[in-house]
């Protein structure tokens, strides 16, 4: 039996990451490998017991065992990385081994440009072996860092994420809401939902996936943190979902899309390798873009069911069983010492992204079929972004 072993940052309830990363570790031990976690020591608990705890009650039933801290005292078949400051300690290790770094994110983006941004960059550059979460990333491995690596799909759990035919639809909008975590950039999300708030008012607005609270200054609902059944549940009811990612696509989108749930996102690089052309509309950064996406998803029901029945019917083949496949191949092919392709994939969304400047005509017919002047628009912009900059202030 080969014994791998995974080096993971501390975990918090709530990770979606960390929900991957031991997903990904029980579907190897369910291979017949024999892994071990070891998870950082960052203070973050008391003891092993403690962890242990924690890991169980935010994530369930992992099929490896944990210990506290980066000191490995056999040696192993296969040792991963998982984060841009676990690759160092995986690249020091000084015995044979194959070393393999499970990425998904482009870490380097979690900082402003300076030391933390270089060396999260540097950790694509320790001749670890890349295995990655969609696309995207993989061509970012190979066109930036000539770097050979394999992907798996973003997927979903089916047996969760679902199209529940006796709920009804809400005029709602749900939004993945994680103050915390720049790259969710919940301040331009929540300006977006300010102009879709004060231009709809029957629109129901419904934040989750933070216990962080902020003054959000428009009529909604927070939920905070809620189960994966929840998170269903809320896909369910609501016309709309608002995910944004900046540094890889999250795994979000693509469950709202299992679940029958249109999604909007934003036009970027990363987000064009993974993302279909249906079920999704990706917008220009801006607030005013942003809102414009969805208020055409929210006043036309004709293209609500249509990107409802596009998502379910993409997501169909997309179980986490065929993810799991396919990472469990990507590391038997390196175990036995075959070597990945050196390769580039094509974009996979091909649509131009929606576009809206507040102060020219291409975003008045929409504000305008609501009875909103323009001069009204401009004054309503006005007052959110002084909001805006109190709020960051």
């Amino acid at each position: 039996m080969l014994k791998l072993a995974w080096f993971v940052p501390s975990p918090m309830e709530g990770s979606g990451g960390h929900r991957t990363i031991f997903q990904n570790i029980n579907a190897l031990a369910s291979e017949g490998y024999d892994c071990d976690i070891y998870i950082e020591d960052d203070n973050s608990y008391l003891n092993l017991k403690e962890m242990k705890s924690s890991i169980n009650k935010y994530f369930g039933d992992i099929k490896a065992n944990l210990f506290l801290g980066f000191n490995t005292e056999v040696k192993y078949d296969a040792v991963f990385a998982t984060a841009w400051h676990t690759a160092k300690a995986v690249r020091d290790i000084p015995y044979q081994t194959k070393k393999f770094y499970f990425v998904q994110d482009f870490e380097a983006y979690f900082n402003p440009m300076g030391d933390g941004y270089l060396l999260a960059e540097n950790s694509y550059k320790y001749d670890l072996t890349p295995i990655t979460i969609g696309k995207w990333l993989s061509n970012l491995m190979v066109e930036k860092y000539n770097t050979a690596s394999s992907y798996f799909d973003f997927c979903a759990d089916h047996t969760v994420y679902k199209r529940l035919p006796e709920k009804t639809r809400e005029k709602a909008i749900c939004f993945i809401y994680q103050p915390e975590k720049p790259r969710r950039c919940s301040i331009i999300g929540i300006e977006a939902l300010g102009i879709v708030k004060h231009l709809m008012p029957e629109v129901k607005i419904y934040l989750y996936g933070s216990k962080n609270k902020t003054n959000v200054w428009f009529e909604h609902t927070n939920l905070e943190l809620i189960s994966v059944e929840e998170c269903n549940n809320l896909y369910n009811k609501c016309s709309v979902g608002l995910c944004i990612s900046s540094s890889n696509p999250s795994r979000i989108p693509f469950e709202m899309m299992a679940a029958g749930l249109p999604v909007v996102d934003i036009y970027r690089e990363n987000n064009l390798y993974d993302m279909p052309d249906g079920g999704v509309k990706l917008a220009d950064q801006t607030p005013e873009s942003i809102a414009s996406a969805l208020i055409s998803i929210l006043t036309n029901d004709e293209h609500i069911d249509q990107m409802s029945r596009f998502g379910v019917n993409y997501m169909k083949d997309k179980t986490l069983e065929h993810g799991y496949k396919q990472f469990t191949d990507a590391v038997k092919k390196i175990i036995s010492n075959e070597d990945f392709e050196l390769k580039a994939y094509p974009k996979s969304y091909n649509q131009e992204p929606i576009i809206a400047d507040a102060f020219t005509k291409k975003i008045r017919p929409v504000y305008t079929d609501n009875g909103k002047s323009p001069e009204k628009v401009k004054d309503l912009l006005r007052k959110i972004k002084n909001k805006v900059k109190k709020i960051i202030k």
